[in-house]
């Protein structure tokens, strides 16, 4: 299988990208947790189906010492014990934030007050940013067919 176009040999495409890029290494400068920022960018790969991204945020996160019991329960988080209080309200947040078009009113208020409870607006506006960084690489990975399996650990970084 091959990826449909190499974004980053199109003037344009690879000027956008390279802003997606920097905008993501931004976010690690927050005081968000980097484990909760590689949980959330999992949770909203496999929502969106993005092989590349599952494949990177897995491997980054092995690499930095997320156990394989954590990392193969994110799927199914609602269900897990592994998962902090904070963690939860993380992925919860990432769900509906990446589900925008499923749920009536985009992120409810709910879900919003519960992220809430665990972090403070700078780490909300990380992880919004966060949330929405990962969802902009989904899609650009699922539209051009970006092939998975292969990724390195800093591959990118």
């Amino acid at each position: 299988m091959e990826a449909r176009l190499n974004l980053m040999t199109k003037p344009v495409a690879a000027k956008a990208m390279k802003h997606i890029i920097a905008a993501g290494k931004a976010l690690t400068e927050s005081t968000l947790p980097a484990a909760t920022r590689e949980l959330v960018m999992l949770r909203a790969s496999q929502i969106n189906g993005c092989a590349g991204c599952i494949d990177m945020h897995t491997k980054d996160a092995a690499h930095a010492g997320e156990t394989s019991v954590r990392l193969n329960l994110v799927v199914a988080w609602r269900e897990a014990t592994v998962f902090t209080e904070a963690e939860r309200a993380a992925l919860e947040l990432a769900e509906e934030g990446t589900r925008i078009a499923d749920a009536a009113g985009g992120v409810s208020d709910e879900v919003w007050a519960n992220a809430a409870k665990y972090y403070d607006e700078d780490q909300l506006a990380a992880l919004v940013t966060q949330i929405a960084v990962i969802n902009a690489f989904n899609r650009l990975n699922v539209i051009n067919q970006q092939p998975a399996g292969h990724y390195e650990v800093g591959q990118y970084h």
